[in-house]
């Protein structure tokens, strides 16, 4: 499927209320090395009471994984992006698990804050497996970080479990604490990368942003600098990630960052961007989205193409302009091809 093609048969799906599945395709000179895989991230699978679970959530990632199996050409392999589950339950990862295994393709898990703070992964992980690894495919190395780690006096701290587990669901929460990656796992990273050469495609799925954007709602990963440091040698290295339910993207040395979007709920951006200077850098690339107060932007299609080593992401959004991030390579960063300048964004009004 190209991207006319994708943009086609999207426009009718949308037409169905579709939820968010994401395409990467990743062409090559040679068009057989050429393939395609798929994103889900972020569906928080909450649970009642015995075999009740919450419809909505349930209904957007079990879309996704429709869209997934409609597509043709298949995709090489799907990724979760982490958050399969709401607060952790084994009850929520098990429904999780069984509504991923009606996906037509193999799996690879990355693991969310939900799926987490409940038992510190003991479920996830004896279902799922490791939480950081790696692997290549067609001349491309793909990292899966576990970026949602805290210190450990943080993880000690909690009376019980559930406590601990709330505090991490909570948006807005001064008793959280920043994500990181950590120094067991970057010494792991800077041996993994180092079988390779500097010209090599890098494509990193971390949950969290690799970035620092915005502390209180932890859409920040205290170490990012660090990875950036392992990675600074490599001439294109993308980081793909979920989390932030949201459209977003930015550029930071060598590494273009794209973000997925949730198939549960969309959250508007932080409008502390210009009120909290003290803990929140300077974007390197303004962002802009359609309307912050349409529940239902940033939810949609995104076809993302890594083309030349770098990612164009295509939004079709149910019943709002649709918006493409496509990569300038005579500025070197990723641009909203309508939007980027726009002081206020075109928006739809309700």
């Amino acid at each position: 499927m190209n991207r006319r093609d994708f943009l086609a048969t999207s426009a009718k799906l949308t037409a169905l209320a579709v939820l968010p599945m994401n395409i990467v395709e990743v062409a090559a000179a040679k068009e057989s090395d050429t393939f395609t895989f798929a994103f889900i991230s972020d569906a928080h699978l909450q649970h009642i009471k015995g075999t009740r679970f919450v419809q909505n959530w349930d209904k957007g990632l079990k879309m996704a994984v429709a869209q997934c199996n409609l597509l043709d050409p298949k995709p090489d392999f799907i990724i979760f992006g982490g958050d399969l589950a709401q607060l952790g339950k084994k009850e929520e990862l098990d429904h999780g698990a069984e509504i991923l295994s009606a996906l037509h393709a193999p799996v690879k898990m990355m693991l969310g804050e939900h799926d987490y703070y409940l038992d510190l992964g003991e479920t996830w992980q004896k279902m799922f497996g490791d939480p950081y690894y790696s692997f290549d495919h067609k001349g491309v190395h793909f990292v899966v970080l576990n970026s949602i780690l805290v210190d450990e006096a943080w993880v000690n701290r909690w009376p019980t479990p559930m406590d601990r587990m709330q505090t991490m669901a909570g948006l807005d929460d001064p008793n959280g604490s920043p994500f990181m990656v950590g120094s067991r796992q970057r010494e792991w990273l800077k041996k993994d990368l180092a079988r390779y050469s500097d010209d090599t495609p890098i494509v990193i799925f971390s949950h969290s942003p690799l970035q620092k954007i915005y502390k209180g709602w932890n859409f920040w990963t205290e170490d990012c600098e660090e990875i950036y440091k392992i990675v600074k040698r490599f001439q294109k290295v993308n980081v793909i990630y979920g989390h932030v339910h949201q459209i977003q993207y930015n550029k930071i040395g060598n590494i273009a960052f794209n973000s997925v979007m949730s198939t549960a709920w969309p959250w508007p951006y932080p409008d502390s961007y210009a009120k909290a200077k003290r803990v929140v850098p300077k974007m390197t690339i303004k962002m802009n989205r359609a309307d912050p107060f349409f529940e239902r932007d940033a939810t949609g299609w995104q076809f993302i193409d890594v083309h030349s080593g770098r990612v164009d992401v295509n939004y079709i959004l149910p019943n709002n302009k649709n918006r493409t991030v496509r990569y300038n390579f005579k500025k070197n960063r990723p641009e909203d091809k309508d939007f980027q300048n726009c002081p206020q964004p075109p928006q739809i009004h309700y």
